[in-house]
């Protein structure tokens, strides 16, 4: 056989049309995956975020809601002025209410009695404030790990599909709440779990459509994504992705300077 026109078996297949687009599709998973990924660490970002504003703030914005009622009241008193009135109406409405009782008992009890956080707010002692919630830099590590080995889109049939999903939903949450022993516990676990099924031969109709579901897939992550950028929480993450505690605490500092102005305003119309 002339040396010149003699050919690789191995590389002939490789430039099989199947064999470019099967390489394609298992491309498309990985990028999909780490996709998955990015979305999932920036909504616990926006999560644990959202969390420290309304620990942090809250407070302060229901105090400036109820500085405006008593503006807007102390303002109506004065002139009596219908729109006035009105006004004062609104402002009041805005204004969170007091929870019922029922409402109190709910919050305060636990099975075994009134909470520990209840009973500190009824005799003066330090309230503990939620536990705060930030995925270390080895938590992202394993979880990230973790979803790429044990991904759902990974599985080549719905019982394998089905074992990883309900494994991912525990990977979730033990990331969520940034459980590093957990997340380690369950690497474990997977490493000493069935093997994945090796991949098997596609059609070329198949590798079609598992292409265009990932890209559907990865259409309907970005949305997520852009939910989650867009939104008031999101969109202050963004302004300070390295330093998120430092924009809380010049938020703070302007709903406090905020606050001064409202009572002193106040101050003067109830002279």
């Amino acid at each position: 056989m002339n040396e010149q026109t003699a050919k690789d078996p191995s590389a002939s297949d490789d430039e099989r049309p199947e064999a470019r687009l099967e390489r394609a599709v298992r491309a498309a998973e990985q990028a999909l995956i780490e996709f998955e990924i990015a979305v999932e660490t920036f909504r616990v970002e926006v999560e644990n975020f959202s969390r420290l504003h309304h620990q942090k703030l809250g407070p302060m914005y229901s105090r400036l809601d109820e500085l405006d009622a008593l503006i807007a009241e102390a303002r109506a008193a004065r002139t009596g002025d219908p729109e006035d009135l009105r006004k004062a109406r609104d402002a009041r409405a805005l204004v969170m209410p007091m929870p019922g009782v029922d409402e109190l008992f709910h919050d305060w009890l636990d099975s075994d009695g009134i909470s520990d956080d209840a009973g500190a707010m009824l005799t003066d002692q330090p309230v503990r404030p939620p536990e705060r919630v930030r995925p270390s830099e080895e938590v992202r590590r394993l979880y990230r790990e973790l979803v790429r080995r044990a991904h759902p889109d990974l599985a080549q049939d719905d019982a394998e599909r089905t074992r990883r999903d309900e494994f991912i939903a525990r990977v979730n949450s033990a990331y969520g709440r940034g459980d590093e022993p957990l997340l380690r516990e369950l690497a474990e676990e997977w490493a000493a779990g069935p093997a994945p099924q090796e991949e098997r031969p596609s059609e070329t109709e198949e590798l079609y459509a598992r292409l265009e579901w990932l890209a559907r897939r990865k259409e309907l992550l970005a949305v997520v994504a852009r939910e989650l950028e867009d939104g008031a929480i999101g969109s202050m993450l963004r302004m300070a992705p390295e330093d998120p505690d430092r924009l809380l605490e010049e938020i703070a500092e302007q709903l406090l300077g905020q606050v001064s102005e409202r009572e002193a305003e106040l101050a003067a119309l109830v002279e």
